[in-house]
């Protein structure tokens, strides 16, 4: 029997009683009533649970997450959806004019003198107002990319197994990709690499970037924007992947969304239709290219972040993409530091939201702590436990630390976001994409990093295939300066 995953009722309805208790709702009653029929708990890293489920299971699993839909919330106040009630919350919403972060107190890094490591830097912004240098697009893609692939291999591992790996072979602290070579079979048998992602994202069989989604939805992103402009709807987007996705490419939220759009949903009710995955990650690894195309403008940034993220997601979720997409356009004026970047990602989320107080609390800690395994422990004490491995809120703040704690700094974000577990192929993308924007140019990437890409990228999405990072920041530059 073909078991869907992502999208049966009896997979959902588990999720969606962590997601009630999460977004306060109180959904004990509908909870006993799921376990005295013997309904399962909700599968932990898979997207179905092993048997189906009965006839009678399924039934009731619809009719619980439509009582669960009906519950009030008394989170709804300060984690709304829409933008209007959002930016009533933000008292430090930037202006539309440019990034409010504090400028670095030095030439912008695409103007100045070196990078880190003394690698000359990108020359200067082109003249248009909204357009970042195509070297520091260049650079953000390659960022992106090596996140993903130093990620991929780990991905769904617990924290321990993460450490024993990279330990075994030499590489912890965490500095290159990972590798098989060296790791005992015990370890390897106790815990096994991600098997679709072996094959390509071990330091041994790494030849181009393989296609994964945190590639698929910015090259997504690129389309809607040359296709629908600025002014894009959430319609738009669901036009786009209708025609461009394949409905196999999509996980959690998206497919959920996807299925509803092939029902004849229609956003914004795509993201809330039985989907208890609307506030994990997935609007967040879609919210690059829109900070990318808005350098200097934060809040135009957001704004189209949060176009895109209703299709799929809601409060936390949408705010996940909001404060990514912020952190980016500010980063791409080449005129602010990592820190001063974060402070502005937070003038685009409601202050008193889940996403606010875990952000804010892991820069805290990211700067009291110099060993940052230390950081990684006390934010998975405070959230494992509570949380998907796949949920925005715990993601989004390991994200931040890492940016926080590396000064910026490429390989110690990427290497960081990465090590700090959860969702590790996302983290080091976003990581890795901010990273290497502030670096600003590809010459200031690690050549040990980039050079196994190839520049040369996998995808499903339209004529993308087989791509170069360089031809990928032209066409990003070409949407940053359309008027």
């Amino acid at each position: 029997m073909l078991r869907l995953t992502w999208v049966q009722p009896e997979d959902l309805i588990g999720h969606e009683l962590r997601q009630a208790s999460q977004d306060g709702r109180e959904p004990s009653a509908v909870a006993a009533r799921w376990r005295a029929a013997g309904g399962p708990e909700a599968p932990l890293t898979a997207g179905a649970s092993p048997t189906p489920a009965s006839p009678y299971l399924r039934l009731l699993a619809t009719d619980l997450l439509d009582e669960l839909a009906d519950l009030p919330s008394t989170l709804a106040d300060d984690e709304p959806t829409d933008l209007t009630r959002i930016k009533s919350l933000c008292p430090d919403w930037p202006g539309t004019a440019g990034s409010r972060a504090a400028p670095r107190g030095q030439s912008g890094r695409w103007g100045g003198a070196g990078g880190r490591d003394g690698t000359p830097q990108a020359p200067g912004r082109a003249n248009h107002p909204r357009a970042a240098h195509p070297a520091a697009l260049e650079a953000a893609w390659l960022g992106r990319a090596v996140g993903c692939l130093l990620g991929k291999p780990v991905e769904k591992l617990p924290l321990t197994g993460i450490r024993h790996l990279a330990k075994a072979a030499h590489n912890w602290p965490l500095r290159t990709y990972f590798t098989a070579h060296g790791v005992p079979e015990d370890l390897l048998t106790r815990y096994p690499w991600n098997r679709r992602s072996a094959t390509t994202s071990l330091a041994e069989n790494i030849d181009g970037m393989p296609e994964d989604d945190d590639l698929n939805y910015p090259l997504l992103a690129l389309l809607v924007l040359q296709r629908h402009g600025r002014a894009f709807t959430p319609t738009d987007v669901a036009r786009v992947w209708l025609d461009e996705l394949p409905a196999g490419r999509t996980f959690t939220a998206e497919r959920v969304a996807y299925r509803n759009l092939l029902s004849g949903l229609e956003p914004p009710l795509t993201a809330r239709h039985h989907n208890p995955f609307r506030e994990w990650i997935g609007a967040l690894i879609r919210a690059d290219v829109h900070g990318w195309t808005n350098p200097g403008d934060p809040a135009a940034a957001a704004e189209q972040a949060h176009r895109d993220a209703t299709l799929t997601h809601t409060a936390n979720g949408v705010y996940a993409a909001m404060f990514t997409a912020a952190v980016i356009a500010t980063a791409a004026t080449g005129d602010h530091d990592v820190h001063a970047c974060l402070r502005t990602g937070l003038t685009v989320v409601p202050p008193r939201s889940r996403l606010a107080r875990a952000v804010h609390r892991a820069v805290r800690l990211a700067r009291e702590h110099t060993d940052f395994d230390t950081v990684v422990d006390v934010l998975h004490d405070t959230y494992a436990a509570t949380h998907h491995w796949v949920h925005s809120v715990p993601n989004t703040a390991l994200i931040a630390a890492a940016l926080t704690h590396a000064d910026g700094d490429f390989t110690g974000s990427v290497c960081r976001a990465v090590s700090g577990g959860w969702d590790t192929d996302s983290n080091g993308a976003t990581a890795g994409s901010i990273a290497a924007l502030l670096a600003g140019s590809p010459r200031a990437l690690p050549e040990r990093w980039t050079a196994p890409l190839k520049n040369r990228l996998a995808t499903s999405v339209g004529d993308f295939h087989g791509t170069g990072f360089d031809t990928l920041a032209r066409l990003t530059h070409l949407e940053a300066t359309r008027p």
